[in-house]
Parts: C-alpha cells; sequence; structure tokens
C-alpha cells in the first residue's frame, strides 16, 4: 500500500528540513521508505568520532545541505571532481592527521607533539602531480624508512623513561633480586645476565636457535605472579627458539633433551621497559623450563 503523502519530513534526529516528497505512487513511496530505512544509524554516525565521521551534533544541518548538494550534482564532472577532493580532505583530515602523529611520536605522545597537516598535504599534492624537486616517490620511501628508525628509537627512550619515574622502585626491587641470585652457589650463569638452576638433568640433544623445541614451563614474577603456565593447561608448547624473549632463547640453546630448570632472567633480556597486560616493566621472569623435546 502505498504510503501517506506529506508535503516535507522533517528529520528529527539531524535537525534539519528534507525536500518535498512527492508520494504519488508506489515507485514514489517505495523509494521514499528505502530513504527512511537507509537513514537508520546515520546520525550517530555522522557523530561517532571513533568510529564515523566525528562531526559536530550542532552542525548536523550542515551535514544534511552538504549531502543535499552532493546527491544533485547531475552531470557536472567539475562539482564530482570538487566534492570527490572534499571527501579525500575530509579523510585525511579524520585519520591520517593522527595516524601520523601515532607513527612519529608513538603512543606516549604529549601534547605538545604534533603534526602540520600541511606539510603531508604539500607532498600529497606534489606527488599528484609528479614534483620531485624534493624526492621521488623511490627518495621519498627511503627517506621514510631511515628516519621513522630515528623516532622509533626516540620513542622507545621516551617511553622506557616513562615507566622508569613510574616503577623505578620496582626496577631496584628487580636489579637486587638478581644480585642475590647471582651470589647463589646453587646457580650456574649463562649469556645475557641468565641464571639458572638444574631441577633435573638430561642428556639429549641441545637446541639451537634455529630448532623447534616442545617443552613444558611455568612464567612468574619476583611476587609469585604466574603468568604463564603450560602445566596449568596440561598442554606442552611447540616453538622455535628464535620466537620467545633473549634470555629464554638463551637458556633453551644450553639445555639438553631431558633436562629441567628454574631460569632467571633479567628485565634486559626479557621484556625490558614494556608494560604488559600481566608483566610490569622492569620484571625479573623465573621460568621452570622442562625440554621435552627438539622437533625434527
Amino acid at each position: 500500500m502505498m504510503l501517506a503523502a506529506a508535503a516535507a519530513v522533517v528529520m528529527s534526529s539531524c535537525g534539519g528540513s528534507a525536500p518535498k516528497a512527492n508520494l504519488e505512487n508506489d515507485v514514489d513511496s517505495v523509494c521514499y521508505a528505502f530513504g527512511v530505512s537507509q537513514s537508520q544509524g546515520f546520525a550517530d554516525y555522522v557523530c561517532n568520532k571513533d568510529m564515523g565521521l566525528g562531526v559536530d551534533s550542532a552542525y548536523m544541518d550542515e551535514v544534511i545541505k552538504g549531502l543535499m548538494d552532493g546527491a544533485n550534482l547531475g552531470g557536472s564532472e567539475k562539482q564530482k571532481a570538487y566534492y570527490a577532493g572534499v571527501a579525500l580532505g575530509q579523510q585525511i583530515a579524520n585519520n591520517v592527521k593522527d595516524g601520523l602523529r601515532y607513527q612519529i611520536f608513538g603512543r606516549d605522545a604529549d601534547s605538545t607533539q604534533v603534526v602540520n597537516i600541511n606539510d603531508f598535504l604539500a607532498g600529497f599534492i606534489n606527488g599528484i602531480k609528479n614534483d620531485t624537486a624534493v624526492f621521488n616517490s623511490e627518495g621519498a620511501r627511503k627517506y621514510i624508512e631511515t628516519q621513522m628508525a630515528v623516532f622509533q628509537k626516540r620513542a622507545q627512550e621516551a617511553s622506557a623513561k616513562k615507566m622508569e619515574e613510574e616503577y623505578g622502585e620496582y626496577k631496584k626491587q628487580n636489579e637486587a633480586y638478581m644480585k642475590k641470585v647471582a651470589k647463589n652457589d646453587s646457580v650456574q650463569a649463562l649469556d645475557n645476565g641468565v641464571y639458572y638452576k638444574v631441577l633435573k638433568a638430561g642428556k639429549g640433544e641441545i637446541p639451537t636457535a634455529d630448532s623447534r623445541v616442545k617443552i613444558h614451563y611455568e612464567g612468574k614474577t619476583i611476587d609469585g605472579n604466574v603468568f604463564d603456565s603450560s602445566y596449568k593447561r596440561n598442554e606442552p608448547q611447540e616453538f622455535s627458539c628464535s620466537q620467545v624473549v633473549t634470555g629464554f632463547s638463551t637458556a633453551l640453546t644450553h639445555m639438553p633433551v631431558g633436562s629441567k630448570w628454574e631460569v632467571y632472567i633479567p628485565a634486559e633480556a626479557g621484556y625490558g621497559a614494556q608494560n604488559t597486560a600481566s608483566i610490569k616493566p622492569f620484571s625479573t621472569l623465573i621460568f621452570t623450563i622442562e625440554l621435552l623435546e627438539v622437533i625434527k
């Protein structure tokens, strides 16, 4: 059945007026119905800052005006080109600026660390126009690769400094713990500041850094927090010796198959200043490791 005719429909979710609907037949009504159907969630999408366009809801009338202009371009290729540029510019404003800031300064960037979007636009537009006065595409790629390594190092250093300020006392506790371990006559030293105690001697093959192994293990921190355990899962794990933190790999590549060791890994050979969900920055890692097999 055809919808009731209406001279104008007020878009209450947007605060602006819709064009006059000419509901004279079923086709008109179906088109109108499709419009209503497709409008669901539109205002939320336009205003959502995380998953949408991030438009201030106070300016929804302007959104509607732009929507009407864009939908009624007709055959004007010039206008189509302009609005395509506007749409792309909005994507750059909404996504590229924050993305560049994150890539350059890292997740711990403060409010003073900003990027100038006009610099990006200058490079972008000159790239479109094949202006190679500063960079060609290959030169730009190589420069980015080199400079991003510098930026990443700076970001890591800044993050480590921030973590040390916050977890300085905990770092001292872990360093003191490792000094105590080093003085224990029952432990032996390996590379990278790693120590181990033999719980069970093995006589089998010793893995290399490229070996794939099957092990049982349990990891904890100096406060007794168990952050991972294959024993609790009742399932040995298989992985390459090169896929684990440095200290863990150091231990594995000195263990004969059949061994069971208690391994003490300083933060520098573990997760360092990283802050994970279950391991604080600067944590000493204490592992019980049982090497079951070198997988061929």
